[in-house]
């Protein structure tokens, strides 16, 4: 395999030329089709275009912009003529902007429309580095601020014009730039959404991603034909090694966007194989799912019950026939073939029913061909991951960072093992050590530690930053505690930084507790608290959909949601949901149980509360809800 992103691009679409590669709509319009040979040439006139604008090797190129066709052809052009992006989505503030490209030397970036155009002028003083911004969809007024005026504003089209114009005089200055990339060439800086402290710019090489598009095929099933779906924000590292695996596969991706209306429409469409996700479009799928069912009653929700039922017993059956049990402790494959063996045969033809009538229109409603969605940026809850896998339908949870480019570990597609993130990908090592950095056998939790050729380069300008997390032998030290099981999978429990500590020294990992109480349907976001507190608390989004069902149903008053919140009956209702779930039964200690809650009128917000990838900010949260977690404690 080639060394560098580009020089894959060239040797897949040589192979490939006339073969579809990017699926994409403008507007309302069915969804129109590029070619690999097209979308070479679209790369690398972009690339000529930008060597004319005086952009060359090693220099730092901005892209603002959330999915679309000019992304991935800006993203590979800025990499062929050995560049490096800085990229970022457009629902960025104008101040995060500015850090970024300031902070990244950036003299030129693109934006992706007129809106990002002006949130970029609008912070602009006499101390920016940037001298041409490059507007994408091509519609876009002059600005008139004095600071812009020096400012050479080009649209995207206008930049490829210029390419076409200095290839045709030298048709093959963007291959030489090709040629002269290497491996260890810096590819790209990607800058962390923090939930701690201001972004920290991840320095990423070629071969941290080429190293990737090797190994992920061999966990994936990946067949010539194949569509991806693409629904996660492209500047994120995990999306984005997702556009290399495809485009290494020699397959084809289809732009779509994570609403559940969009998507799955979109799903009909192009029948896609598989997509990468993050657990909370998985956890809307089948909330839906189960308020429609419950809310039709009668036969129907009878049915889909007890085949849901008779779907997570065979499915958890399979694993344990299977071998595919997670092994936190040692112990013999033939009493678990034993055990499942009998119960498997008489559950095989309800399974095979439950199919027939009821998951065999959930996968109809996937497009019919899916294979598998790989999930990351966060913990798939262990009801979600049940319920499909009772579906028949593939979630493999995968684990990684931004400074591993991002993956780490994911399931095996043909053995995946539920409760686990999965096997190191080959080549990867991963340590689970204790507090004096002593490694820990399986079983054992601890920090994750991991080497391997996907690790960054380092944070950019900030060697302090990068000395504390990455040694000079090159183990990363990732901030997750998890533990390995007997086979090598690794488990993630949470992070070393959101460990609560109550005053009594109990030790609490807030992750398990949220994933159970997401299990209700009545809740819809969660934050567990309690750091130096006697107990623990909770803030809690409600899902309003439901409890205002569950208001009519039970003639409780309420005019606005508000009311709701403030309602004891409903408040009754979350507390006794959340305490019937974290509770000595289901397996938690005696102090991990929530003891007061405050519900929210208004979800946590991408941008406020969340990272980009769904993430808690922590930190953030105790600053905005001072006053309710107050309340709670006092």
């Amino acid at each position: 395999m080639q060394e560098t992103i580009p020089k894959l691009f060239r040797e897949i679409a040589e192979e490939h030329a006339d073969e579809p590669v990017l699926y994409y709509r403008e507007k309302d319009t069915s969804f129109k089709i590029i070619k690999y040979g097209e979308l070479y040439e679209l790369v690398s006139s972009f690339g000529a275009g930008l060597m004319s604008l005086g952009v060359s090797r090693g220099d730092h190129v901005g892209i603002i912009s959330d999915n679309r066709k000019e992304w991935i052809i800006a993203d590979l052009a800025i990499l062929g003529i050995g560049a490096a992006d800085v990229p970022r989505g457009s629902d960025s503030t104008a101040d995060e902007i500015k850090y970024i490209l300031k902070h990244g030397d950036c003299k030129v970036s693109l934006v992706e429309n007129e809106k990002q155009l002006e949130k970029v002028i609008s912070k602009l003083d006499g101390s920016d580095t940037l001298e041409k911004l490059i507007v994408m969809n091509g519609k876009f007024k002059k600005p008139r601020k004095k600071e812009a005026e020096k400012l050479e504003i080009l649209s995207f089209q206008e930049v490829i014009e210029r390419g076409r114009e200095k290839l045709s005089k030298d048709k093959s200055i963007f291959e030489k730039e090709i040629e002269k990339g290497k491996k260890d060439d810096l590819a790209t800086i990607i800058y962390t959404s923090g939930t701690t402290g201001e972004p920290k710019g991840v320095m990423l090489s070629h071969n941290n991603f080429i190293y990737q598009v090797k190994q992920i095929p061999k966990v994936l099933d990946i067949s010539k034909g194949d569509i991806w779906l693409s629904v996660l924000p492209v500047w994120h590292s995990f999306e984005r090694i997702i556009e290399y695996v495809w485009m290494g596969s020699g397959t084809a991706q289809a732009y779509s966007k994570p609403v559940g209306k969009v998507m799955l429409n979109d799903m009909k469409e192009v029948r896609p194989s598989f997509m990468a996700s993050v657990p909370r479009i998985w956890e809307g799928i089948r909330s839906a799912i189960l308020r429609n069912v419950n809310s039709e009653g009668g036969v129907k929700k009878a049915l889909f019950h007890f085949f849901l039922y008779i779907g997570m017993a065979h499915s958890t059956l399979l694993q344990m026939f299977k071998g595919l049990m997670p092994q936190w402790k040692k112990h013999y494959r033939w009493v678990d073939i034993t055990l499942s063996i009998l119960p498997l045969i008489i559950l095989t033809p309800f399974k095979l029913l439950g199919d027939l009538l009821v998951f065999g229109k959930l996968k109809k409603l996937l497009g019919g061909r899916f294979k598998a969605a790989v999930s990351g940026g966060g913990a798939l809850p262990p009801h979600v991951d049940k319920f499909f896998a009772a579906a028949g339908i593939l979630l493999l949870e995968g684990y990684g960072l931004t400074e591993t480019a991002p993956v780490i570990a994911v399931r095996k597609q043909k053995a995946p093992v539920l409760g686990t993130v999965g096997p190191p990908l080959d080549g990867t090592e991963v340590h689970i050590v204790d507090d004096q950095n002593n490694v820990l056998p399986p079983g054992h939790k601890g920090v994750v530690m991991v080497k391997g050729p996907q690790v960054m380069l380092g944070y950019y300008k900030k060697p302090e930053e990068t000395k504390r997390v990455l040694s000079e032998d090159g183990w990363l030290n990732t901030g997750d505690l998890g533990m390995l099981t007997h086979k090598g999978e690794l488990r993630i429990i949470g992070r070393v930084k959101d460990t609560i500590v109550l005053l009594g020294g109990e030790n609490i990992e807030p992750d398990p507790i949220e994933s159970t109480i997401l299990q209700s349907d009545y809740v819809d976001q969660v934050i567990v608290l309690g750091q130096d507190q006697k107990f623990l608390a909770a803030l809690v989004v409600p899902n309003f959909e439901r409890i205002e069902q569950y208001a009519v149903e039970n003639e409780i008053p309420y005019v606005e949601k508000q009311d709701l919140i403030d309602s004891a009956e409903i408040n009754e209702l979350i507390y006794d949901e959340i305490h019937s779930r974290v509770s000595p039964q289901n397996g938690f200690k005696s102090f991990e149980r929530i003891y007061r809650i405050k519900l929210l009128p208004k979800p946590f917000e991408v941008g406020r509360e969340l990272t980009q990838t769904l993430k808690m900010k922590r930190n953030v949260i105790n600053e905005l809800y001072a006053n309710e977690i107050k309340e709670l404690f006092s």
